[in-house]
């Protein structure tokens, strides 16, 4: 056996520990003496190691408080905290590392070291976590194409080996082979929901590898794609919110070794104008007892969520953001808090200690003050502080392509004197406001594919300005590739008239860059309309946290003290934002709002607790309410089916492909013989079996949703996210009328080879689980 050759298999046995149903424990404890994997259990010098791990994300909480919350992970009764690094987070500007302050990984390891927690690394590439674009720098998006993330796609490849690589360089001294607290460390992130290149995972594990790292690698995946993308090479752990027997036989189905549930949920997270979300106690706390009585491992996801501050909040597929707290219902607060939640998760554990082990004492409630409200007087229009220098472009791209980030960009161009019409945009990414000489004339909304404005007549030549802000990139399957601004052709069309496209634009932009930095602003002691940036300040004698309450505001960003604190969009369920204590200095404290739509009340106080769950849908931008009905009368079906019963995804084929713009599912019955439906997940599938992309799709139609009793909404079917689902309206008492149907519309005509289906998911017996179904395919199957 050559040397290299022997390297390779002594690698491959710490990697795999396990794999493909055979286990060579010689080979697997060669790489990691300390840690290793073994046949039946995590082997630490030795001995069996069962991991009761909790997730935190460091740069959600402030650096300051590091300490604070992995003290409270460790009196939670765990012994292991994961750890993601967001490659974005450390590298926006391409080329340019940054590891200091909030950024410093390796300062988080020394600390979780010294509570006596042990560090899983997931360093992605990909880590979605409902962070700005699943954590892949913006700057990947200049390349030409929309399906090369997440491939081995040079473009991609090469950048991401460089970022692990880096990686390697920084926390590879943290590895437990090298006296850290690094005991594994995973490879991408639930790929197998993305896609089933094989080749893709060796090349990452490649890299990784490459980095310096020899303690074991694995890759986690939901439980129905565990087998999907399973190599020898790579341990695989499996993630889910409920019924880990089935999670746990997913694993036994392609591997032997202890088995380990990678991401539990304690909760879910938030978008705006949906209702907050609640994780249910009692079946978490059933589903631990029974992961840990079978000698399984797993990792709360999240154990703390906290904040996303700044501008890094990504969004849900096909374009839902996340709210700036990511609370996530998790047994540590937002705020670090210890309430009812945690002390049953800690009463939990305390029975699953290993012989020696004892609970540590939870950490005091970090100290909170009220703010009294202060005004924000001092105002900064946004057109009157955009830069002097702009871009003139025949027709807008997307802003990568002009190396802008993020934020704000300003278009304009002159419109001709002329009759009534409409101005329509290719796209606008995210939402935009359209003014002509300065008045508004309506909004583009990237949420329901509206991208068209009607536009007055005019007497002379009028300046057209389109204000358009970026709200998140996308963190979720192939819409990851999401590159904002306004696109191009941008078209006006008189009523009978042809289209014409409007050309010569000037473009202007404030690039917010990585941490949300203000540009120079010019102030105004005079209240602004429209756009603005508000200023104000208030004293303080202490240092405690509190929560800006910003419900009587509109939507826009928050900084305090010159540091970006984050989004906040009063439509809600957030109507607070949290201002940790040690971000507040004595004396007088600097507050800048930047609001798009214009402030109710100009004034802002600190409240000691936060306001996570009040929605307010009439405070969102102004759209024509819905008329719209099925128009089915007299179609026939491309397709009828009966679905399997059980949890897992189901793939049809359908007998014919079709072609249309929208796809109508009626449900004809369920398996509960009840009157509601539910729909975890929807995918369409093209002539190769695969999902279409989904970036342009939009609910046409709902025959109802659940909107009172838990975020029952139809996008929830659409979104790429099994744990959530779309469930027929059941609060209002009243018995639904007629079958319920969903209808996508896909934003153009597209061939259809079939359906994926994901059954909402849980113990057998949840309500809305369908059996017999109805496809129908068309062009306009919603009237109205």
């Amino acid at each position: 056996m050559t040397q290299n050759l022997q390297r390779r298999r002594i690698l491959l046995g710490a990697a795999a520990a396990g794999a493909a149903l055979t286990l060579n424990p010689s080979l697997a404890s060669a790489a990691s003496p300390r840690f290793t994997i073994g046949e039946n259990d995590f082997l630490l010098d030795g001995k069996p190691l069962q991991i009761r791990c909790g997730e935190i994300h460091f740069a959600r909480v402030p650096r300051e408080y590091w300490g604070h919350r992995l003290k409270a992970i460790k009196a939670m009764g765990l012994n292991a905290v994961c750890a993601y690094l967001f490659w974005n987070y450390h590298e926006w500007r391409e080329g340019k590392f940054q590891w200091e302050g909030q950024r410093d990984a390796v300062e988080f390891c020394k600390l979780a070291q010294a509570e006596g927690l042990w560090v899983i690394l997931r360093p992605g590439p990909y880590a979605c976590a409902e962070w700005e674009m699943g954590g892949l720098p913006w700057w990947l998006l200049k390349a030409p194409g929309d399906k090369f993330l997440r491939t081995r796609a040079p473009e991609y490849v090469n950048p991401a080996r460089r970022w692990l690589s880096e990686v390697g360089r920084v926390l590879g001294p943290m590895q437990v082979t090298h006296g850290g607290p690094i005991l594994m460390v995973q490879v991408e992130n639930e790929y197998g929901f993305f896609g089933e290149d094989l080749e893709y995972m060796r090349v990452m594990r490649k890299a990784l590898l490459d980095g310096g790292f020899d303690v074991p690698l694995f890759q986690c995946n939901p439980t129905n794609a565990v087998a999907k993308t399973h190599i020898p090479e790579l341990f695989s752990v499996a993630n889910f919110g409920s019924d880990p027997a089935t999670g746990f036989k997913a694993l036994d189905s392609v591997q032997k070794g202890p088995r380990m549930c990678g991401e539990y949920y304690s909760g879910w997270f938030d978008t705006w104008g949906a209702p907050h979300r609640r994780g249910d106690n009692a079946r978490a706390i059933q589903d631990i007892d029974a992961m840990l009585n079978a000698n399984g491992s797993f990792s709360l996801y999240m154990a703390h969520g906290g904040t996303t501050f700044g501008l890094w909040g990504g969004c849900d597929r096909p374009f839902r953001p996340d709210t700036t707290s990511y609370d996530y219902d998790a047994p540590i607060s937002e705020a670090g808090w210890l309430g009812a939640k945690f002390r049953t998760y800690r009463d939990c554990l305390a029975k699953h200690l290993q012989a020696g082990e004892q609970l540590s004492p939870a950490p005091d409630k970090l100290p909170v003050m009220a703010i009294p409200a202060f005004p924000l007087s001092e105002t900064a229009p946004v057109f009157a502080n955009l830069p002097a220098q702009g871009i003139d472009d025949v027709s807008p791209r997307n802003i990568e392509q002009y190396d802008i980030s993020r934020g704000l960009v300003a278009y304009s161009i002159k419109l001709p004197a002329g009759p009534a019409g409409t101005l329509e945009a290719a796209n606008a990414r995210d939402l935009a406001w359209v003014y002509m000489d300065g008045r508004m004339v309506g909004t583009m909304d990237t949420r329901y594919r509206r991208f068209s404005v009607n536009v007055p007549a005019r007497s002379k030549e009028t300046t057209i300005d389109i204000l358009l802000y970026t709200i998140a990139r996308v963190n979720f399957g192939a819409e990851v590739h999401d590159r904002k601004g306004l696109h191009g052709p941008v078209t006006f069309k008189t009523k009978g008239g042809a289209a014409q496209e409007l050309t010569g634009w000037r473009i202007r932009a404030i690039d917010f860059d990585a941490d949300g930095v203000l540009p120079p602003l010019r102030w105004q002691a005079a209240r602004a309309s429209g756009p603005a940036f508000w200023r104000g300040s208030f004293q303080a004698s202490q240092s405690a946290d509190t929560f800006l309450d910003m419900s009587g505001w509109g939507q826009g960003i928050v900084w305090i003290n010159g540091r970006c604190l984050g989004r906040y969009w009063s439509i809600g369920p957030t109507q607070t934002m949290y201002l940790p204590g040690p971000w507040i200095k004595a004396g007088r404290n600097e507050v800048v709002v930047l609001d798009l739509t214009g402030p109710r009340v100009s004034r802002i106080a600190g409240l000691t607790a936060p306001v996570l769950d009040e929605l307010h849908p009439e405070r969102d931008l102004k759209r024509p309410p819905s008329t719209a009905r099925p128009r089915l009368a007299g179609l026939t079906p491309v397709h009828s089916g009966q679905f399997a019963s059980g949890p897992a995804t189901q793939d049809v084929k359908f007998e014919h492909a079709a072609r249309g713009r929208q796809l109508c599912i009626e449900v004809v019955d369920t398996f509960d013989g009840k009157p509601h439906a539910a729909i975890a997940e929807l995918a369409l599938l093209d002539a190769a079996g695969q999902p279409l992309n989904q970036t342009a799709w939009t609910i046409a139609y709902a025959s109802s949703e659940e909107s009172r009793k838990e975020d029952g909404g139809a996008l929830n079917a659409i979104n790429g996210q099994a744990t959530d689902y779309w469930h027929t309206a059941y609060s209002n008492g009243a018995a639904p009328a007629g079958p319920a149907r969903l209808i996508i519309d896909l934003g153009g005509a597209t061939e259809i080879s079939g359906l994926r289906y994901t059954p909402r998911q849980g113990p057998e017996g949840v309500t809305g689980r369908i059996r017999r179904y109805r496809i129908f395919v068309g062009d306009k199957l919603v009237e109205g």
